[in-house]
């Protein structure tokens, strides 16, 4: 049945400013680049004739550049440069195929997003989403994030001026990057009218473990190879928003049962403390995901996973439903104001909270009044057919109050739509099936997911776990499996050798305990052929995971 667009809209920025759609990483990081340097806006680009939308185009532009790709027109030197182009320096669209199209160039320098191609590089919220929980993340430590973020990507770049100088420090592919970049290509870059959407994350302390990782992870800059940075930044930051939308999977709904009033989540109250080692074991909304490290699909440790993961996956229908029940106490919110009934003072804006709060008693008789109203235009727009849709004449034969039916009568006819996009986005934020992967599934038709632990993340989180504090500052040093094995549970919700309370799991039985014990030793295996493990013999205390990168104070 047909709804008008009014009564569709589904997106709340006060909850998430992503669109849920399927996102890739390099677009979502060169669409980053640009909000860290116009802080938080997006870019609003006036370029030459030469549109850069394919590589024979790219080709040109640096073959122009004669002073700096001195011998490239001649011989076959035009063809190896158009296939390295094309193999390391862009992102395409439709690879290999006659749709073909750049994207954008790899980011691997902050102004590769002055050559983007804007409806081939589109990040449906990602970019703004992952700013945000850095700009509001406590104590400073957004700010000193997307501050290291901003020395490291927009090296060569002079702070006074925002013109590109020659730095012998950036590696080969960036420097033909920014010698592209110093020509005429770019007229104008200047930050984009009220482009920027700051609110407040629902989950701060989401929002200080993302800034925190971040700073933990440019210690390295110094002694990782750039493309690998970039490629550790994309896995990490796909790692943290597939996490941040879990937890809100599972929050929405609480605060809506909360009206709103859940003063732990405050960001004065937030009990999340990164630095340390237990950062969420106080929060009452922690997540717990199950992690099949054997990595082989017929085995109990990998129904354990797929347990986990399909008792995640499962929230995605209350999800929606909280969701649209927010979006339309939202609009209520600003029915209120405009009668003269401000539910949040003379602001125009209701925080999150304060939408929520709508639900309270005092709020009764304008919340029937609305939603009657609401499910009145639903009704209309059934009024050209015979009769109401079957499932619909189900949900008001419930004689549910107003709000309720309403709510339901949405979910009804929106909810398969939005749980199909909800779940392609998360499946690509944990970057299933790919390198950096939380989650897994098979090909064959109907398989479930299950969370594992791939090597490519598994490498980031080592590099972030063997950092320590000492005097201020970051040092690399030895750990204990089992205190990597608290790290990752304690700071991420990852369990490999527990299984997490309260998550689609009770006591493990004798079978669990076997199978978990069989992940740990699973897991260290794929220490060992990493390199990271260093057993010298059977000694508990000589087992350790060794630093791949080293940092001295």
């Amino acid at each position: 049945m047909a709804i008008k667009l009014k009564e569709k809209e589904f997106k709340l920025n006060k909850i998430t400013l992503m669109d849920f759609k399927v996102i890739e990483m390099d677009r979502v990081l060169t669409n980053l680049f640009a909000r860290i340097y116009h802080s938080g806006a997006e870019s609003k680009l006036s370029r030459g004739s030469k549109d850069l939308n394919t590589i024979a185009r790219f080709l040109s532009q640096f073959l122009e550049e004669e002073e700096s790709f001195r011998g490239f027109k001649e011989g076959n030197h035009p063809e190896i440069v158009e296939r390295w182009i094309e193999t390391h320096l862009l992102d395409l669209v439709n690879r290999g195929k006659p749709r073909q199209a750049v994207a954008a160039p790899r980011p691997l320098h902050g102004f590769t997003y002055r050559f983007r191609n804007a409806k081939h590089c589109r990040d449906y919220g990602a970019s703004a989403m992952i700013y945000e929980l850095l700009v509001h993340a406590r104590n400073g430590s957004g700010q000193e994030a997307l501050k290291q973020l901003k020395q490291y990507f927009f090296k060569g770049v002079d702070p006074a001026t925002g013109k590109l100088a020659f730095d012998r420090s950036v590696d080969v592919e960036a420097q033909a990057l920014l010698n592209t970049l110093n020509s005429e290509a770019v007229k104008e870059d200047v930050p984009q009218k009220d482009s920027r959407n700051p609110h407040q994350p629902v989950c701060i302390g989401s929002a200080d473990l993302l800034a925190n990782d971040v700073i933990r992870l440019m210690r390295y800059k110094e002694v990782i190879p750039r493309t690998v940075m970039v490629d550790y930044l994309k896995i990490l930051l796909a790692f943290h928003l597939g996490l941040y939308h879990l937890r809100l999977l599972k929050l929405l709904p609480r605060l809506i049962e909360k009206k709103g009033n859940e003063p732990i989540c405050e960001t004065h109250r937030c009990p999340v403390k990164p630095v340390g080692n237990d950062p969420f074991g106080d929060c009452p909304h922690q997540i717990g995901l199950f992690l099949d490290v054997q990595g082989r699909p017929d085995t109990w440790v990998a129904e354990l996973a797929k347990r986990s993961a399909d008792t995640h996956y499962r929230r995605i229908p209350g999800y929606i439903k909280a969701a649209f029940l927010a979006r339309k106490l939202d609009e209520m919110g600003g029915y209120l104001q405009k009668t003269g009934k401000p539910p949040g003072g003379n602001r125009k804006d209701l925080s999150l909270r304060e939408v929520l709060g709508l639900l309270g008693k005092e709020f009764n008789g304008d919340r029937e009044r609305f939603f009657q109203t609401r499910i009145q235009n639903i009704v209309e727009d059934a009024a050209g057919d015979d009769a109401l849709d079957p499932e619909l004449q189900a949900v008001f034969d419930l004689n549910l109050d107003p709000m309720e039916t309403y709510i339901e009568c949405l979910s009804v006819v929106r909810g398969d739509y939005h749980r199909k996009f909800i779940t392609n986005f998360l499946d690509a934020s944990l970057l299933k099936n790919r390198p950096g992967a939380l989650v897994a599934q098979t090909r064959a038709r109907g398989s479930a997911r299950r969370f594992v632990l791939d090597t490519r993340l598994l490498e980031v989180l080592l590099q972030l776990a063997v950092l320590d504090i000492r005097d201020g500052k970051f040092q690399t040093r030895e750990i204990r499996v089992d205190d990597l094995l608290e790290f990752l549970r304690t700071r991420y919700g990852l369990h490999i050798d527990r299984l997490p309370a309260g998550d689609g799991f009770g006591e493990p039985s004798i079978r669990d305990r076997e199978s978990l014990r069989s992940n740990k030793e699973a897991f260290k295996d794929k220490l060992r052929d990493i390199g990271f493990f260093r057993d010298l013999s059977d000694a508990y205390i000589t087992q350790n995971v060794t630093p791949r990168y080293r940092i001295k104070v």
